[in-house]
């Protein structure tokens, strides 16, 4: 095996700790020595074990002399845990090949001279891209102190989001949609607008087999969701916060007994001002948001840009003017082709039997 070869192990490794780490980044560790793997790891959990550490304790024979591959540079500092760089020294690790440097300012390249000044080979750089793509949350996070914003939506083929009578469910299948419910057990949160909350009642939470439930977010300008929703009524046992700008503490007190949490935000152009909430839900340790609807909320989102990643998904079926979903033309057969920038999709109609549903 080359060098990339374990670092790509290393990022698979990483990427186990998705949404269970933040606000840490996902690191992954492989250790080798005399062309054979003698240990592996991974950070599990905030808080818990640095994949360094992991990859030390996991260890089948001595670590001393052996090359270490890790996605992220280790960490000097004390905080949850103490640094890697010590245990990588006091393992006798001899080589060391980093993906891509912390740019935690504690971190920024102080890790990589530690060992260099001990005398540890240090690579940097290899796979780099790879591994900044895995935490590009924590980088944004770590460098803005605000969150990671991906916008997702679904659509059908003619580009409507709902019926003309609102409806939305379901635009997409069960495949869709068990990706959506991993996605919000990757993500911290996931937020909508007080229109979809009074037009679906939604839950939002994570019914990915192992998932983890996001922060709910709301963002209710004049704080109008209802006491008796499923957000309100669940509050107690998944954090939720009510965003809003109203001030009016009598407003705010059903709300958190119920187990809410009330954030006041500034007010612009007669809305909640988004800039100014994406600060405050950083201080809470928030460094990633799924906003999940609807088209208000979007399009505030795109106008204010705060939007870092689009999630679009398009379901092969037509809505026109229908009233409910099962009344949507379906397509079928569908092809995608690239054309410079943008997309051809064509599909398709499946001709319905006269009489069918």
């Amino acid at each position: 095996m080359t060098d990339a070869d374990y670092m790509r192990m290393a990022l698979e490794l990483a990427a186990k700790g998705a949404g269970s780490v933040s606000p840490n980044p996902m690191v992954g560790a492989v250790i080798v020595k005399d062309g054979e793997i003698i240990g592996k790891g991974y950070h599990k959990q905030y808080g818990g074990p640095h994949a360094e550490r992991a990859a030390l304790a996991d260890c089948a024979a001595s670590p001393e002399g052996a090359a270490l591959y890790v996605t992220l540079e280790p960490c000097c500092h004390h905080g949850k845990t103490p640094p890697c760089t010590d245990a990588i020294l006091a393992g006798g690790i001899r080589k060391m090949v980093v993906g891509v440097r912390d740019p935690n300012p504690l971190m920024a390249g102080k890790g990589v001279a530690i060992l260099r000044a001990a005398g540890i080979e240090v690579t940097e750089g290899l796979l780099e891209d790879e591994c900044r793509k895995l935490n590009e949350v924590f980088f944004h996070y770590i460098q803005t102190h605000t969150p990671y914003v991906v916008m997702k939506y679904a659509m059908t083929m003619d580009g409507m989001t709902a019926t003309r009578t609102g409806q939305s469910k379901w635009i997409t299948g069960e495949a869709a949609r068990a990706r959506v419910h991993r996605d919000r057990g990757r993500y911290s949160a996931v937020m909508v607008g007080i229109g979809t909350v009074l037009a679906d009642d939604p839950l939002l939470t994570c019914r990915a087999e192992g998932g983890r439930n996001p922060v709910r977010i709301v963002c209710d300008t004049h704080l109008r969701i209802p006491l008796d929703s499923q957000l309100v009524k669940t509050a107690r046992e998944v954090p939720t916060i009510i965003a809003t700008v109203c001030t009016d503490e009598e407003k705010h007190r059903p709300l958190v007994d119920l187990g809410c949490q009330i954030i006041t935000a500034p007010k612009k152009d007669g809305h909640i001002d988004l800039t100014a909430l994406m600060a405050l839900l950083g201080k809470e340790k928030i460094d990633s948001v799924l906003v999940e609807g609807g088209g208000t909320l979007h399009r505030s989102f795109l106008q204010s840009g705060l939007v870092n990643k689009v999630q679009a998904y398009i379901a092969p079926k037509l809505f026109g003017d229908i009233d409910i979903p099962d009344q949507a033309a379906l397509l079928a057969g569908s092809r995608i082709e690239c054309l410079g920038e943008d997309f051809l999709i064509e599909s398709e109609v499946v001709q319905r039997v006269h009489g069918d549903h």
